[in-house]
């Protein structure tokens, strides 16, 4: 059975020489011109492209299946991304910040998210805490978190969700009560990307009445009494990043650890979640992307019936479907970004129809892929399977893909 599995370039080097498969894979964005990632980007944005697109090719899919089954954190590969810039990809550059734009940031994680997916999506989620802490930090906060997060010598977690709070995130409990120049935090966050291994931590803590209204935004660091974690989660995909229930029992954090005022948090959540849908928007794309060159090269190289896959006319139209849907979610992604980096009226709900969009195509995109290598497409030693399960959960986190809708529809109906 071994003999007759299908000797193509791209199959024999994802389980041989996965090195080798990363290059070919990354390298026929050229070739497939209708798909090609750099359309319509100017020159600098080519240029950062290439650099994300040699990364991912280099430090991020050689690995990407270890880290799945060993469920690594790799942390000194993310360093090296920091390297590059891509720590605070839209920070200020005064606090070690890249400075660019939320359309960069969509072409940068799309490019790395081709390397890994999983690995990237944390990517996302810590360039989200930083923005926050350096969008609405003074500038004490500023100068004592940034830095060392834009280098990834500490990472980040964001802490909203709640195990008895996930879509209806204004209704959550934990509590902080003011206490002279302190907050005493209690309470629990649920599925938090990080939680455990990282270093600083966004929460989301009521400090006043029911309602969003109530809500405020504290940092915490490892470290403080009181703070400690859950199991790690075992999870479908997504397993290069820990996911672990973060708890708070009496933690004491100071006044001078909260961000904004108090009552803000809400705002700053949702605001930090905009770019955040944005993010994992774009990480969709590039697991698409691998995927639907992944599935051409199988159609081409994979006989059955005599002749290759390629050349039977149902999977032609389906080929040509999932590089459709591709392009139409790319351009809705990039449209967004645009739209939220410009501080567009209707930039909030832009962001929502884009990854509600982007992250339901792309995932059948990724499971049209899978279908089409058959048996092949449900083995490990394929990169297909693993596209396909670091993807799903982008429908339900960031809000879920139902929330997406209610926002899309409320933004309809009152206008």
């Amino acid at each position: 059975r071994e003999a007759e599995r299908p000797r193509t370039a791209m199959a024999m080097a994802w389980r041989a020489a996965p090195r080798a498969a990363a290059r070919l894979l990354l390298g026929r964005r050229r070739i497939a011109s209708c798909i090609d990632l750099s359309a319509g980007l100017t020159e600098e944005q080519k240029e950062f492209q290439k650099v994300a697109l040699d990364f991912a090719t280099r430090e991020m899919a050689p690995h990407m299946a270890e880290w799945d089954e060993k469920e690594i954190f790799p942390v000194e590969t993310m360093r090296k991304a920091a390297q590059l810039g891509f720590g605070g990809i839209y920070v200020k550059p005064d606090v070690g910040g890249s400075g660019l734009s939320r359309l960069d940031t969509s072409i940068i994680f799309e490019a790395l998210s081709t390397g890994c997916t999983s690995t990237t999506a944390y990517m996302s989620i810590h360039n989200m805490c930083v923005w926050m802490i350096d969008t609405f930090g003074n500038e004490e906060q500023r100068r004592r978190f940034c830095p060392a997060l834009c280098s990834m010598e500490k990472f980040a977690s964001y802490c909203l969700t709640e195990p008895g709070s996930g879509s209806d995130a204004a209704s959550l409990l934990t509590s902080a009560q003011r206490k002279g120049d302190s907050y005493v935090l209690n309470g629990s966050k649920a599925f938090i990307s990080g939680g455990g291994d990282t270093d600083v931590y966004v929460v989301m803590c009521r400090t006043g009445g029911p309602g969003p209204k109530g809500i405020s935004c504290l940092v915490l660091e490892k470290g403080t009494p009181g703070l400690s974690f859950g199991k790690k989660e075992k999870k479908v995909g997504w397993n290069s990043q820990p996911t672990r229930a973060v708890i708070f029992e009496d933690c004491v954090v100071p006044v001078g650890n909260r961000l904004g005022t108090e009552g803000q948090g809400f705002s700053i959540a949702m605001k930090g979640l905009n770019g955040g849908r944005i993010n994992i928007a774009s990480c969709s794309l590039g697991a698409a992307h691998a995927s639907v060159l992944l599935a051409q090269e199988h159609l081409t190289v994979r006989k059955q019936f005599g002749e290759p896959l390629a050349n039977n006319q149902y999977l032609q139209f389906r080929l040509a479907e999932m590089a459709t849907r591709l392009v139409a979610a790319r351009l809705m992604v990039r449209n967004a970004a645009r739209a939220l980096q410009e501080g567009r009226e209707d930039a909030a709900v832009l962001c929502s129809m884009a990854k509600l969009f982007a992250t339901d195509e792309c995932f059948a995109i990724c499971n049209q892929a899978l279908q089409m290598h058959g048996g092949y497409g449900y083995l490990k030693d394929y990169a297909v399977q693993q596209f396909v399960r670091d993807i799903r959960v982008h429908q339900i986190l960031e809000g879920t893909n139902e929330v997406m809708r209610m926002i899309v529809a409320r933004n309809l109906l009152q206008g």
